[in-house]
């Protein structure tokens, strides 16, 4: 209970609230004025609030910590998450542009252009503000899923953008006599938004993979970390060091081989555990959960 009344729990649970408001409104709106495009709006937004659930439930079960049955912690349900989330709007997109692929080449379709327009004013802005909290809440330090939380909203807000412009073209279009051409307007942009948000879920899937799969972390989180080790090798003067690092969730795991020599001032157990402690200080300043392993040899084969 206490994950849901902390930022990223509060964030994840405005957005599933908001995804089932939106999707009640848009079925009904859409099917009465008779537009697809609202539609899939609206089941975009039904399957929303599915995945924001599984959302909200994957950061409860990652935040308990290890145990026996998760030695290493429960992290990787985040990327996990991430990954079926993606892919399930994934296929929802190419659903959709297929569908409307299929009702451009029937003859398009006529809709109430006026309530049509109305739906796109109202979800642009609830879009917007949604967005604008969950990337506020991202920037400020949130986890994976706010992150993937908040690209899903963004792509949704400017879905809500495209029905506006798509509205307006065919209200256009409608009110100078040429009501042919307004009926192509719905599905189009069903065809357009759709293909359009597909690189969205595709780069939250290659990212969620990453971290499954416990690929180094980001380039510029990875020079951090080298930077750091390679300041704590010149500190105690060891010969070397070797780092690893992988990126899973909301922890950092990082592995550091140390060659000592001679002239390493760090030569016993209790000097080696000062190294550790100096290099865990460090490591906080990456305002990320690390797991951290340091190891010591004098042969630099066993920090291969």
């Amino acid at each position: 209970m206490a994950t849901t009344r902390s930022p990223d729990g509060r964030a994840l649970l405005i957005s599933t609230w908001t995804s089932a408001a939106f999707a009640v409104v848009a079925l009904v709106w859409g099917l009465a004025t008779g537009s697809q495009l609202i539609v899939f709006d609206g089941l975009y937004s039904f399957a929303s609030v599915g995945l924001s659930l599984a959302a909200v439930l994957a950061l409860r079960t990652a935040r308990k910590g290890p145990d026996e049955r998760y030695p290493w912690g429960r992290e990787a349900w985040e990327p996990l998450t991430v990954v079926v989330k993606a892919a399930a709007l994934a296929g929802l997109s190419i659903y959709a542009l297929v569908s409307a692929v299929g009702e451009i080449l029937a003859g398009g379709r006529d809709i109430d252009v006026g309530w049509a327009l109305a739906y796109g004013v109202v979800a642009t802005v609830a879009g917007a503000v949604v967005s604008l909290i969950l990337r506020r809440r991202a920037r400020a330090g949130g986890s994976d899923l706010v992150r993937a939380e908040a690209a899903e909203w963004v792509g949704d807000t400017l879905l809500s953008v495209a029905v506006l412009a798509g509205f307006v073209v065919a209200l256009v279009l409608e009110q100078t006599g040429h009501s042919d051409l307004a009926r192509y307007v719905d599905p189009a942009m069903v065809a357009l938004v759709s293909a359009a948000f597909l690189p969205v879920p595709a780069k939250l899937v290659v990212s969620g993979f990453r971290e499954l799969l416990m690929m180094s972390p980001a380039p510029h989180l990875q020079a951090r970390i080298a930077a750091t080790v390679s300041e704590v090798e010149r500190t105690y003067r060891f010969a070397e060091s070797f780092v690893r690092a992988s990126k899973v969730g909301g922890r950092l795991d990082v592995a550091v081989e140390f060659v000592v020599d001679d002239d390493s001032t760090a030569q016993t157990v209790h000097q080696f555990d000062d190294v550790r402690a100096d290099l865990e200080a460090r490591f906080e300043a990456l305002d990320q959960l690390t797991s951290m392993s340091v190891g010591f040899t004098a042969d630099r084969r066993w920090a291969l």
